[in-house]
């Protein structure tokens, strides 16, 4: 009798909750013509939409259609997730802009990441681009969120770009580790050997620290340039380690 009573009560249960979901779908389905609409005035609005179409279905848009910017592709999705009654986005813009070798968009995003955020805190961080078929993946660390998301904004806006992948690290918040970056910038760029590379303002030797423990990334002109730097870094206070990564000119 109680395995009765039990198999009602489930079945009473899932139909509760169908019905839930089925009112809910109608909900949302009575609003797609107005959605449908207000979408289509948005995009129409922008040029840069010009050739994006869009769908709803149970309040979920579909966008297609293409952009030749990836931010543009982020962009459609943005404003138009804040139509009223939508319940989400589907994003399948293609980015079919201008296109640009792998090789070439790398170093141009190299270039461009390597004096971003200058006047800032740019000996603190290091970040670098690798492309795939148009996708980018950046790599590499940042003091700050602000200069990682930077380095995305950059990748975003880029000719050439289909996709963003962002895998910076974001160093962990510590007074004593701003303490040591402070002292291995000075050891390093003091030094008469090193001092000429402080004439750029995206300082080659970039200084990162985890915890206390201290990697030098960039790239300097010469071996003995390489040498200093770590010789220098390892003389400060308070560095657990030093991991020096210099590359030089003109080496692999």
């Amino acid at each position: 009798m109680k395995a009765i009573f039990r198999t009602i009560g489930l079945f009473l249960a899932a139909s509760v909750l169908t019905a839930g979901l089925m009112a809910e779908t109608t909900g949302a389905s009575r609003y797609d013509q107005s959605i449908q609409t207000k979408v289509q005035a948005e995009l129409a609005g922008k040029n840069e939409f010009r050739n994006v179409q869009s769908t709803v279905q149970d309040g979920i848009i579909t966008l297609t259609g293409s952009v030749d910017l990836y931010q543009q592709k982020l962009d459609a999705a943005k404003k138009v997730r804040k139509t009223s009654e939508v319940q989400g986005v589907r994003n399948l813009i293609a980015v079919e802009g201008k296109s640009v070798a792998d090789a070439e968009l790398a170093a141009q995003l190299d270039r461009k990441l390597y004096y971003d955020r200058v006047g800032y805190d740019v000996a603190f961080n290091y970040i670098t681009a690798e492309v795939e078929n148009g996708t980018v993946i950046l790599t590499g660390e940042a003091r700050l969120e602000v200069a990682r998301d930077s380095a995305q904004a950059l990748a975003d806006r880029m000719p050439g770009v289909k996709d963003v992948v962002n895998d910076v690290k974001v160093s962990p918040t510590s007074i004593f580790d701003d303490q040591i970056r402070v002292r291995i910038l000075r050891a390093i760029y003091r030094d008469p050997v090193l001092n000429h590379y402080a004439i750029d303002p995206a300082r080659p030797i970039r200084i990162l620290v985890d915890n206390g423990h201290v990697t030098l990334d960039g790239v300097v002109g010469t071996k003995m340039d390489k040498q200093v730097a770590g010789l220098r870094a390892n003389q400060v206070f308070g560095a657990f380690s030093v991991q020096n990564n210099l590359l030089v000119a003109g080496k692999s």
